[in-house]
């Protein structure tokens, strides 16, 4: 058995995470949960966004399983989030992406996006000047080092053909210009994988024209948070696609949507982004032919169109798809 930190999240995270609980339960996933809180609902009932007992969770832990959670609006809140990822050293946001036939926008897409997760503007240092405010973009060398050589070794490990580093560097030749710099650099070790770069903005434009071109895409954070949710588009929406955040000993695997207050209590949720994201998890802590089969299962019953949510187009619940997927296992 392996110890996880469970946490449900706001809105529909307490619903989707009982259904993605329930699919790992009847797929026999050998899993001890250990359940926090943190968010919107932990701030109202401790004054503290992330406890400090989740954060010990964490620490003991290691690895963690998070429904969508919301940061209240207003000044003093720091995105949950990124508080994490900053934590812990999360450097390494990982969101693969990919078709599913009858149901995505375009066929034959899987694309890796491998995201600098604690860089950038993502620090969030702004300063009062004349008229208005500045933000400061961060790009370091260890933090441009070890985000490439990531991307790199995940496509070795997996058979991936190409890299593609996405960059501003014609405008921002020093910070960008570092990421290219250490990009070309670290893909000389990789004579086997094509190195390619693209400007973010040739970049969009490429993937809604040719997404099936790309393969894996590292890029600096603000880059790769916004093409991550744009590839997500190409293949269904943020309901369908998982995320993972990485660091040398952490590792909390997430729904990458929000937590739709709109619909909480309907039964309406759809759980798949955050069942994917488990699947991650599964594969991280050596459970992968359980996660193969939870995979196969989700994707029966997209492709059948059976028992789907509404936001999929289907007429079904968070009950009855988490049935299907659990009669396809």
């Amino acid at each position: 058995m392996t110890d996880v930190v469970l946490f449900e999240g706001d809105g529909i995270g307490p619903e989707i995470s009982a259904a993605v609980l329930e699919i790992l339960d009847a797929a026999k996933a050998q899993i001890t949960w250990h359940p926090y809180s943190i968010g919107e609902g932990a701030y109202q009932k401790s004054g503290e966004l992330i406890p400090s007992e989740s954060l010990e969770a964490i620490k003991k832990y290691k690895v963690a399983l998070k429904g969508p959670v919301t940061t209240p609006l207003g000044k003093g809140f720091r995105s949950v989030n990124v508080q994490l990822r900053l934590a812990f050293d999360l450097y390494a946001n990982v969101r693969p992406a990919f078709s599913y036939e009858g149901l995505s926008k375009f066929e034959n897409v899987d694309i890796l996006t491998v995201r600098e997760n604690t860089e950038d503007l993502y620090i969030g240092e702004e300063h009062e000047i004349d008229g208005g405010f500045e933000a400061i973009k961060r790009i370091t060398q260890k933090g441009s080092q070890r985000i490439i050589e990531y991307a790199f070794e995940y496509a070795k490990k997996h058979g991936r053909k190409k890299v593609t580093c996405v960059h501003k560097s014609n405008i921002l030749k020093n910070s960008d210009g570092l990421f290219v710099k250490i990009f070309d650099e670290v893909a000389k070790q990789y004579p086997q994988i094509t190195a390619d770069k693209k400007i973010v903005d040739n970049m969009c434009m490429q993937l809604v024209m040719y997404p099936q071109s790309y393969d894996v895409i590292v890029a600096p954070n603000l880059y790769g948070d916004i093409l991550s949710d744009l590839i997500a588009g190409l293949v269904g929406g943020l309901g369908l696609v998982p995320g993972a955040n990485i660091g040398k000993d952490v590792a909390i695997f997430e729904a990458v949507h929000g937590s739709a207050p709109d619909i909480a209590g309907r039964g309406v949720a759809n759980p798949i982004a955050m069942l994917m994201s488990a699947c991650m998890m599964l594969d991280y802590i050596d459970q992968g032919e359980i996660s193969a089969r939870i995979k196969n299962a989700i994707k029966q019953v997209l492709q059948n169109r059976i028992d789907l949510t509404p936001d999929l187009g289907g007429d079904g619940n968070t009950k009855s798809i988490t049935k299907a997927i659990i009669s396809q296992l």
